[in-house]
């Protein structure tokens, strides 16, 4: 039994960038590859914040952020993490997460901004506000 004194923070999530709730109600459950993201611009303060855009890594199936300019497969925009989530205390921890994978989006509310080149990967399926 582990009774060490442990202190938690929680998070606020902001879900101002869902342009409507199209789409929340039936999202894509994923895993995060956390070595792929950076801690102070993509979780700062140690939470991963929803309407993060989202990319594949092709060798292992699991999604880490959208990069234009990656080459593991994150090079295009998949969708947007649906709800902030914790960073692991573990380093490369993997977490499982729920992620908007088509309905609207308010582009300029997004913890990070996205390129043409992925608001072209989602056409169809994700329309920008």
């Amino acid at each position: 039994m582990d009774l060490t004194l442990r202190t938690e923070t929680f998070q606020q999530d902001d879900p101002s960038w869902l342009g409507s709730a199209h789409g929340t109600d039936a999202p894509r459950s994923i895993t995060l590859d956390t070595t792929k993201f950076t801690a102070n611009t993509h979780y700062p303060n140690g939470y991963f914040p929803s309407g993060l855009a989202l990319g594949i890594v092709t060798a292992t199936g699991k999604f880490g952020p959208y990069d234009d300019a990656a080459s593991d497969g994150r090079q295009t925009l998949v969708g947007f993490l649906l709800t902030t989530r914790r960073a692991p205390h573990t380093t490369g921890a993997p977490i499982v997460a729920a992620m908007l994978d088509h309905g609207k989006v308010v582009a300029s509310r997004l913890p990070i901004a996205v390129d043409a080149n992925g608001k072209a990967d989602v056409a169809g399926r994700i329309q920008f506000l």
